[in-house]
């Protein structure tokens, strides 16, 4: 089941990608030049901020599961998994901020483009 989610999920990436590398590698003139540049400054602005909010969701859910089985598990060791985990998520959310901070500066380049 794994396997077949995981084998779509790699399908529909290809054909996405082979779906705008024709545009990619367009010969559009000097002109539209900009105005391309621009639309792949945005696309992956928006794509790559999408992606890293939905990586760092999983990878919360899954810290937080894990540190609520194990507290579960033994409810003694909650005061030793608090540390670790918020650290975790701290980590997780940076990366996150991280690529926020990166769509930022994509925004800021398209302004200067359009301009």
């Amino acid at each position: 089941m794994m396997f077949k989610r995981n084998l779509t999920a790699a399908l529909t990436f290809v054909a996405t990608m082979l779906l705008f590398a024709s545009t990619a590698f367009a010969d559009g003139g000097a002109a539209d030049n900009k105005e391309t540049v621009a639309a792949a400054l945005a696309l992956s602005a928006g794509l790559g901020l999408g992606l890293a909010a939905i990586g760092g969701a999983l990878g919360q859910g899954k810290a937080a599961a894990a540190a609520l089985e194990g507290i579960g598990r033994n409810p003694a060791a909650a005061k030793e998994l608090f540390t670790p985990l918020l650290l975790s998520l701290a980590l997780i959310e940076s990366l996150v901020i991280y690529s926020l901070v990166i769509a930022f500066i994509l925004s800021g380049k398209i302004d200067t483009l359009v301009k």
